[in-house]
């Protein structure tokens, strides 16, 4: 999660204000919790515990549920992020446009994958478990979760600039982890990231995780890698970062952006890394995050 330092986001960083709101997220980061839970560990009244998960609801910083138990139904809490980002400096606006588009992770352009390797939708599995073939089956398109032992898949931005316009800052989110058979949450991975053959960076996976069950991952799947984490990639003036840490310093000026040509974006792990731990990407109604591959363009106007 990536947020901006402004009044517009206050309701945001007060959650942070309150000892108990803090105590509650530190609590959830082990695992979902009741609301009945949430107030025995902590000591204070259901009501209270309510009033604050009513805030952080309201924040997008957690989820709740209400499910079947022995006694009725009873209101479940799941956090939301793994971690977040403060933004001090913003794109400047004056004179920027943007665009955005969303990719379905399931929708890549093209790939080159070894096992442990597969697809899934919502729904169920896509071809054979560790058979690179069926990357290629036309059903792909409909993948909610993919994952690889090592290679690469690659992804088509749509590039709407027309004229002189300029490519100022391009911002890519998803969510992602390491491939390790089954899962291990101690499994190092080293991911890398290019867009139109140029390598913007490297970030190392610390896991696969699989012990706690993913928020929006589907009753179906039972066991394996549960979700990932949510990283959000920045190519801007000042270089590339992941979540605000620099990786490189490729501007847009170093992507050779071509008017009425896509952007290749390629997330890879190839054999050659230290790390050789495999990709897990995840879409919508799959792992903690409900989102597909979020890609925000901004960009100057013709002068």
């Amino acid at each position: 999660m990536d947020i901006e330092i402004n009044n517009k986001n206050m309701h945001i960083l007060e959650c942070f204000s309150s000892e108990s709101r803090v105590r509650i997220l530190m609590l959830l980061n082990e695992e979902p919790r009741s609301i009945n839970e949430l107030a025995e560990a902590l000591g204070f009244s259901s009501a209270i515990i309510t009033k604050h998960i009513q805030k952080l609801e309201e924040a997008g910083l957690i989820r709740t549920e209400s499910i079947s138990g022995k006694r009725g139904r009873r209101k479940v809490c799941h956090l939301l992020h793994d971690s977040l980002t403060l933004r001090f400096k913003s794109v400047k606006q004056e004179d920027d446009n943007a665009y955005s588009v969303s990719i379905p992770v399931g929708q890549y352009a093209d790939y080159e994958v070894k096992p442990t390797c597969g697809l899934a939708s919502e729904s169920g599995m896509i071809g054979m478990v560790d058979d690179p073939r069926y990357f290629s089956s036309p059903d792909h398109v409909k993948a909610k979760h993919l994952w690889f032992g090592s290679g690469f898949v690659q992804y088509r931005i749509p590039n709407y600039l027309v004229g002189r316009q300029q490519l100022r800052e391009l911002k890519i989110s998803f969510e992602i982890c390491s491939e390790a058979p089954d899962y291990n949450e101690h499994w190092p991975s080293d991911i890398s990231f290019s867009l139109n053959g140029v390598h913007v960076g490297m970030w190392t996976c610390p896991g696969d995780f699989g012990r706690k069950r993913g928020v929006f991952t589907p009753d179906w799947w039972r066991t394996g890698t549960q979700h990932g984490l949510l990283k959000t990639l920045t190519i801007g003036a000042e270089g590339s970062f992941l979540d605000g840490q620099r990786m490189s310093d490729i501007t847009p000026g170093d992507l050779q952006i071509e008017v009425g040509k896509d952007i290749a974006f390629q997330i890879s792990n190839p054999e050659t890394a230290v790390h050789r731990g495999g990709v897990n990407l995840f879409g919508s109604r799959f792992g903690n995050y409900d989102q597909e591959i979020e890609v925000v363009v901004h960009y100057a106007p013709a002068p």
